[in-house]
């Protein structure tokens, strides 16, 4: 089976930044410290006691694709002092000593990350739900949902069901029960890709063993297996063959990665994920007994267990800080239309990212080499014994200009001049 891993970080599509202006310092603080929880709440559940092969690995670090080492000083202090997460700044050096490419600049690096493997997490949840009692009907399909009363209605092929509370968690698939709650989602699927072994040449050029993310959320990338490196790249806003961007991740890791040679590609798989517009996940009351919990985009694994725990604690206990949520309002996607609306964002995202990181590069290399002049002119000025660069050059009259007549002596001196002359 190809291995797989997700990373579980805290955080959400929306920034940091856009966040604190968009609910203000307080409520983010609530809402990152939701997201901690979250990411705890998986931790807690993703052992190889609960879940046998789920193997954790720990760590992850973003890095820049541009210098921006004042950014970098100031989003760690909103994490680390306003939002009381453990990070590190890593300078260029440390970050190009354990990824061996100038693609990258600064980086944050998150040691309480973690990386598991969805699969066995996804499976794990069901096994655990079965024991504490659940009943687990997959593949059965909703055709219709009717959430008025004290006792909903609920209605699959073969049954009607009753139940005081309906929680709608079905992402872009939820389909037809609530379409225009499907709707508000913009479903992006991005694939991934698996590395035969490389040997010894992956761990020289890749130290890190963590999970890697760059600041554009272009790339994603992982070593699995010892030897295989994992990476997500290519976008879409619909629903494509994953074999197809096979040569396409082949090539981005050799632009990233050119020491590391040909890849060859084991295997390519991809999934979907639903985004809202305002890049903050779903969760809340739509009506008396009808919640919904969807919308995690990418941060999945930590904001989905974020969500039902929000959820089930206001069910059991009545607690109600899913209302942090409320000014993220259920948003049109824009249906077809916002799906190429989407792709061409994200192509021009991307297209924008590689421009900056070019221009970012060809800086470095332009300080480096007027550094190297000044270096060389210095060692120059050692070797002719001089303390500094020579003056600036006479210049020369342009052709035609008179040229400046000498000073002329006081008369007097000119006479006894003269006489002084004239006896020799």
């Amino acid at each position: 089976m190809t291995p797989q891993r997700r990373t579980v970080v805290p955080g959400f599509g929306l920034s940091v930044a856009d966040l604190i202006e968009r609910v203000g310092l307080e409520d983010a603080r609530e809402l990152w410290a939701l997201s901690k929880e979250g990411a705890e709440h998986v931790r807690s559940l993703a052992t190889e006691e609960m879940m046998p092969g789920i193997a954790p690995s720990e760590g992850a670090l973003e890095v820049s694709n541009v210098d921006a080492g004042e950014a970098l000083i100031s989003r760690l202090q909103t994490l680390s002092g306003d939002l009381e997460t453990e990070v590190e700044g890593w300078q260029v050096d440390r970050v190009r000593s354990e990824l061996g490419t100038d693609r990258y600049f600064h980086g944050i690096y998150y040691p309480k990350a973690f990386q598991i493997d969805p699969r066995k997490y996804v499976h794990g949840l069901a096994a655990a739900a079965r024991r504490a009692g659940a009943r687990i009907f997959e593949d059965t399909p909703v055709v219709s949902i009717d959430p008025s009363g004290i006792r909903k209605r609920i209605v699959t092929p073969s049954a009607r069901l009753r139940a005081s509370h309906i929680v709608l968690c079905g992402n872009v698939h939820l389909g037809a029960p609530l379409r225009k709650l499907s709707e508000t989602l913009l479903p992006v699927w991005r694939y991934a890709a698996v590395s035969e072994p490389l040997g010894e040449r992956l761990a020289e050029v890749i130290a890190f063993k963590g999970s890697v993310m760059d600041s554009d959320g272009v790339d994603h990338f992982r070593i699995v297996d010892g030897d295989r490196l994992m990476w997500a790249s290519p976008e879409t806003t619909w629903d494509a063959r994953p074999k197809r961007f096979a040569s396409a991740i082949q090539r981005r890791i050799n632009t990233v990665f050119p020491r590391l040679g040909k890849v060859a590609i084991a295997d390519v798989f991809g999934g979907a994920a639903g985004t809202t517009v305002h890049g903050m996940p779903q969760v809340g009351q739509l009506r008396k007994g009808l919640w919904v919990a969807s919308g995690f985009g990418r941060q999945g694994i930590a904001t989905s267990a974020m969500g039902g725990l929000l959820v089930a604690r206001s069910i059991l206990w009545g607690d109600e800080r899913w209302r942090l949520f409320s000014p993220f309002e259920l948003v049109w996607a824009g249906g077809p239309t916002g799906r190429v609306a989407g792709h061409l964002i994200g192509k021009w995202t991307r297209g924008s990212s590689a421009a900056a990181g070019a221009l970012a590069r060809y800086r470095e290399r332009a300080r480096l080499k007027e550094r190297q002049r000044e270096a060389r002119l210095a060692e120059a000025n050692r070797q002719a014994g001089t303390r500094g660069p020579p003056g600036p050059a006479r210049r020369r009259p342009p052709p035609g200009a008179a040229r400046p007549s000498r000073p002329q002596a006081p008369p007097s001196e000119r006479a006894s001049g003269g006489e002084g002359d004239s006896s020799h």
